[in-house]
Formats: C-alpha cells, structure tokens, sequence
C-alpha cells in the first residue's frame, strides 16, 4: 500500500446497482476494511419481524435497534457469501436478504433512533482508518470527511433484474415486476425520507454500472483511489 492511497472511502448508492461487489473488491485490492453498513439495518429488519416487533412501532425498533447484538465478518461458509452477518448469535447472511426483509428494511432505517445507534458503530469502525465503508448516506452524513467518495448507480430495470436473477439463483420463487415495483417503492422511501436520505454527495464520483462492467467500474474507482492519471 502506498502512502497515496486513501484512509477512508465512502461508497453510496441505490439498492443493487453494484457498490457491495465494488467495494468488496476496491478494499481487497487495496488490503482495505470493506464494511457494508446496510445489512446492519437489514438485521434490525430481520430482528424485528422474527421477534414480531410491528414494523410501524417506531419506539420498539429504535429500542431494538439499540440492544441488538450485531457482527459482521468475512465469510465463515463457501456458498457465495461476501460475509457473514450474525445477530443475536444467529447467522441471518441469507435471511437478510428475503422479500420480506426487502419490503421492510426502508421503514426500519429511516428511523431517526435506529439511524443514530447504526451511526455510533459505523464511525467507531471508520475510526482506525484504511476502510471502504458502503451504504446510503456514508459520504454525506456517517463520514463527511471521507478521503474519496463514489456514489454507484444504475437504472432501476436494471437493479431490479439483478435482484431477480441473485433470488433465481439461490433457489427463491420471484417475479421480476414484483422486485421492480419494490425497488422502485424503496427508492421513493430511501430518496424522501427525513434523516439522511440517499443522495449523490456533493464531492462524489459517480459510477453507472448499468451497462458496463464489474471490471471496468472498479479500474476506475483503483484508480481514483490511488491518485493515478485516470
């Protein structure tokens, strides 16, 4: 690792337009901390439907979301996982990424408690440096200050059919304009909520995955990333 290379960088962006596989790679290449601080809240989310927590019930989620055990480390099973989340004790990888949890995990990360308890672990993260950090308001509300910000974007058809093929793949019953017509609900929540809705920082670069690359999308965030003549 050079010395040009970042201390931290913040990588934002819609649900499924490729920030988590561009960030998983940027921080191996760089021997960087990847941390994708959105299945913390997909952990509440799951947490409070298996407890049978309502959703709605602001104060229960909040406090929820204050007591929960949560860990994320680097894959602990072969099958395909970019990490392994637990909560509670429970390995919630997989479960966190159901429909049910889709549908819901808006609401629960809106919420300006739960937000402010996720924050507090984020930034204790952050805090050592040498991180790729992703989510949904990393460069403008978890780590303002980051070194280097992307936001990576694609159009939602195209987020969506790549919803659809990962469920397809692992064996789920889906149907394309169902995870559409979702992701197009999320984006309206995530876009208009009151506390730290998703938006493109002011001094982000921005990558649209939606018809190029995995490969060339991470040449260009390396490169940036290491101050090179792009």
């Amino acid at each position: 690792m050079t010395s040009s290379k970042r201390k931290t960088i913040a990588i934002d962006g819609p649900a499924a337009a490729g920030k988590s596989t561009v960030g998983q790679r940027l921080a191996r290449s760089l021997d960087y901390l990847y941390f994708d601080t959105g299945v913390m809240y997909r952990a509440v989310t799951w947490a409070a439907l298996a407890r049978h927590v309502p959703v709605a019930d602001e104060e229960a989620v909040t406090e929820l979301a204050q007591t929960l055990p949560i860990e994320v480390s680097p894959p602990t099973v072969d099958d395909g996982r970019q990490y392994t989340v637990m909560a509670d004790g429970v390995d919630v990888t997989w479960l966190i990424r159901t429909p049910q949890v889709d549908a819901n995990v808006s609401t629960v990360s809106a919420y300006p408690g739960v937000r402010e308890a996720m924050v507090r672990q984020q930034r204790r993260v952050a805090a050592d440096g040498a991180v790729v950090m992703v989510g949904r308001d990393i460069g403008t509300v978890v780590l303002p200050d980051a070194d280097l910000k992307f936001y990576v974007d694609a159009s939602v058809e195209e987020r969506a059919r790549r919803r659809w093929r990962e469920m397809l793949a692992r064996g789920e019953e889906a149907d394309y304009e169902i995870v559409l017509d979702s992701m197009r609900r999320r984006d309206e929540i995530d876009s208009h909520r009151e506390v730290s809705p998703l938006r493109v920082a002011e001094d982000a670069f921005v990558l649209d995955t939606t018809d190029l690359g995995i490969d060339a999308v991470l040449a260009q965030a390396q490169c940036l990333a290491e101050e090179a003549d792009c």
